[in-house]
């Protein structure tokens, strides 16, 4: 949930309020990237989305974890401004479907949906919910990749190194045949290329976080609303 308002940080005022068991939530704003406010109840999200894909226990979330996952929504905020209308590209059924394949194989691929839906919610997470996230990871994933990857060049050398002293040990350790190097050629240009993209993302993640305007306010903890 993201809601613009020209409001002072500093105000806990009131976002959106609904009556649970009598009680009235308050959804708190904990932190606002030049402008934009990340609520209360988007951290609760990320948290249990991270969890979910991590494959932690829904109370195995230490406060590094919270931390990490307030991180990671203003990281978001930051990549999304910097999202232009060609990039604005909904990604493909086949890709969110891809990914959310991999999610499943992480929990041991279940065979019914039945099964399936249990462990989303047991993180309080939905099939649609997930369908989301997924969708808004590859959006992001698109705006790295189209503004990092002109940048992340490869030479023939390092993929030779790579072959030489990383790949064909693996493949003497576990007994498998050899390859050649014109053979894997694209495969380790691509594996070095987003290496490369992951580390010139940390460097444009600090030069957006230096030119940004960026306010956090710590609570004790997320995942508990404050009723009154």
């Amino acid at each position: 949930m993201k809601l613009r308002f020209l409001v002072a940080f500093g105000a806990l005022t009131l976002a959106t309020a609904s009556c649970i068991f009598g009680g009235e939530i308050i959804d708190r704003i904990v932190a606002t990237v030049n402008g934009q406010i990340i609520l209360q109840s988007d951290w609760d999200d990320e948290i249990r989305y991270e969890a979910f894909a991590a494959r932690r226990a829904p109370g195995a979330v230490s406060a590094v974890d919270r931390k990490a996952a307030l991180d990671h929504l203003i990281d978001q905020e930051l990549l999304r401004e910097q999202q232009r209308a060609p990039e604005a590209v909904e990604p493909a059924q086949s890709q969110i479907d891809d990914q959310i394949g991999e999610l499943r194989k992480e929990y041991g691929a279940p065979s019914s949906e039945a099964d399936w839906n249990a462990i989303l919610s047991a993180h309080r997470l939905t099939g649609d919910e997930l369908r989301r996230r997924v969708t808004r990871q590859l959006e992001l994933s698109r705006v790295v990749d189209l503004h990092l990857r002109p940048s992340a060049i490869i030479s023939s050398a390092s993929i030779e190194n790579y072959y030489r002293q990383a790949l064909l040990p693996q493949l003497r350790q576990s007994g498998s045949g050899g390859v050649s190097l014109a053979e894997v050629t694209p495969r380790i240009r691509e594996l070095l290329t987003q290496q490369k993209i992951n580390e010139l993302l940390i460097a444009w993640l600090q030069t957006l976080h230096a030119g940004s305007e960026i306010h956090t306010q710590p609570y004790p903890s997320s995942d508990e609303n404050v009723q009154r």
